[in-house]
């Protein structure tokens, strides 16, 4: 590129990327094998509700680059939220190390770098890791996301939907894993027989699956997770005393052995955000900003409904305020309906090793805007810390293609020590609303006839039970959790009972590794609960195919309790 040339495609990018309002400084333009500090990247606060994307191979930066975000957010009074697999995020806790190579690079990008630490809030899900803890209820969850977590297929998402239809026309509340067990056994046994044949589309067979999905689940912990109290995502809108936009660092220490549930969980935070938040049109800066990581996990085998639900609270959840960054390795991992849906694009390095990276890479050029890069040549050959930028203005329009050296963290680039991050979630106010589980009066203390509100009282011996193992005299010992042989007899005794037939299932459920202990906060007692928080929101018909009408819950059938607080 000649020196004119030069010239004139820097002053393209500095004028592409000159904002009125704040922005979010994301690097410096390389031109001709030069970093042109003047010519600066930057993304505007005001254009982060039009989504993004932060796509990359394995190891190019893109955890750096969700790091920089967000701090930059904060720093705007801005909340964030994200997902830290790697534990590497923790150094957001922590003041970055100015060391001689690190100030060389900051330098060489036009920032003024100068170390600092940021609020952060920790979570765990249920519990399980370093955080509050974080749970929903199965009724929260509702069926078209909890069909992801079961891997059902869309015949048994169908079915599974009549039996929270039922639930909720019958009162019968679902809050963890043995209310809903407890249901479907309730309307397979002889008792509900006349109520499943009013709902017309389940049959004992598919309930047999469902059961059986639902044991497998609870057999792996999952049980710690659906159940009360349940997360109110207000918590994710919370400012620091000094202004700054808390960061919650949604820890992640197993997931390899639930990848579903972590992708469907972020999904549930979002649906729930935009059934919560009222609409507030176009402003100067986002009430949150959400990073969905491992973005495939969400997509990967997920069915037509799932989808357009997606796509739906993608499109609609912009005027609410909360801007939500897919990440993933390549662009092609987010469907096309979605991915067109993400004005702002920050597209790390690629591999093309295969002819199938080689068409993911022809794929992802053909995404940006034309520009006098050759981006097939910078996308397999930028740097660690490299991206191409491109984002949409203040205008609406896109900027020009930028090839970008990103900025640096001024917290620390890799995990806090322990200690520290102990300390933050011990002091964490939260602990009091989510630090122990709840039990409330639900659905299988109303069909095991706890009660005389109920629907029935006289289910079969032991259906909908399974949260305790019982004693050799028959009773239920709360103190112990049922074995893994328990479990399995538990499981292969409902299938049997309910397809009158000998189970096929295995003889147990494949175990997943165990994790060294970690040390968890001290849990601070349950706030006071009362019964009109049982109160549940109207409903509003719709068609639903195949299977008839149905209650409507939502973009994704969730459904809550009434909110602790207003936004």
């Amino acid at each position: 590129m000649a020196s004119k040339d030069t010239a004139e495609h820097a002053a393209d990018i500095t004028s592409g990327y000159t904002f009125e309002g704040a922005s979010v400084h994301l690097g410096a333009s390389i031109i001709g094998g030069e970093i042109h500090k003047d010519a600066a990247v930057r993304l505007p606060l005001a254009m982060m509700n039009r989504h993004g994307l932060v796509a990359g191979a394995t190891g190019t930066g893109k955890t750096i680059t969700l790091q920089v975000i967000a701090e930059q957010l904060s720093s705007h009074g801005v909340p964030v939220f994200l997902a830290d697999i790697k534990g590497d995020l923790t150094g957001l806790s922590t003041p970055g190390n100015g060391s001689e190579k690190l100030l060389k690079r900051t330098v060489s990008v036009g920032q003024a770098w100068e170390a600092k630490s940021f609020p952060v809030e920790y979570y765990s899900l249920g519990g399980d890791g370093m955080g509050v803890p974080v749970r929903a209820t199965i009724s929260a969850f509702g069926p078209l996301l909890l069909s992801r977590v079961l891997d059902l297929n869309e015949t048994q998402e169908s079915s599974l939907q009549l039996v929270f239809h039922y639930a909720d026309k019958n009162d019968l509340e679902l809050y963890n894993l043995a209310d809903l067990r407890a249901v479907i056994t309730f309307l397979t046994s002889t008792t509900g027989k006349s109520a499943l044949e009013e709902l017309g589309g389940l049959s004992k067979a598919t309930a047999g699956v469902i059961l059986r999905e639902l044991i497998t689940l609870e057999a792996q912990g999952m049980d710690k997770f659906f159940c009360e109290p349940e997360f109110d995502t207000g918590d994710l809108l919370r400012t620091a005393d000094d202004g700054r936009g808390i960061i919650g660092c949604l820890e992640l220490p197993t997931l390899q052995q639930k990848p579903q549930l972590f992708s469907t969980f972020l999904m549930w935070l979002i649906a729930d955000l935009f059934a919560e938040l009222p609409e507030v049109g176009d402003t100067d800066k986002p009430k949150l900003v959400f990073f969905l990581d491992e973005a495939h996990l969400l997509f990967n085998g997920a069915s037509k409904e799932f989808l357009r639900s997606i796509q739906a609270t993608v499109r609609l959840i912009r005027s609410k305020g909360v801007g939500i960054f897919f990440v993933t390795q390549t662009p092609k991992d987010v469907p096309a309906d979605v991915l067109g849906q993400l004005a702002n694009r920050v597209q790390h390095a690629l591999r093309a090793f295969t002819p199938d990276d080689a068409k993911a890479l022809k794929s992802t050029v053909s995404t940006f805007p034309t520009s006098p890069y050759d981006l097939e040549e910078v996308l397999t050959s930028a740097g660690i810390g490299e991206a191409v930028v491109t984002v949409m203005n203040e205008n609406g329009a896109p900027t020009p293609v930028a090839w970008t050296r990103m900025t640096s963290p001024v917290s620390t680039m890799g995990p806090s020590e322990a200690s520290v991050v102990q300390a933050i979630v011990d002091a964490s106010p939260l602990l009091t609303d989510y630090g122990t589980p709840v039990d409330s009066h639900s659905a299988f203390e109303k069909l095991s006839g706890k009660t005389n509100d109920g629907v029935a009282a006289n289910l079969p011996a032991g259906a909908g039970s399974g949260r305790t193992a019982p004693t050799p005299g028959g009773e239920e010992n709360s103190d112990r959790p049922m074995s893994q042989a328990e479990i399995d007899a538990e499981a292969r005794r409902i299938e049997e009972e309910i397809l009158g037939r000998p189970s096929t299932r295995p003889a147990s459920v494949p175990q997943m590794p165990e994790q060294p202990a970690r040390k968890q906060p001290e849990q601070a007692p349950p706030a006071q609960r009362t019964e009109n928080n049982t109160e549940m929101r109207d409903f509003a018909l719709k068609a639903a195919g195949v299977i008839g009408s149905e209650l409507m819950r939502g973009l994704f059938g969730t459904k809550r309790r009434r909110r602790r607080r207003l936004f």
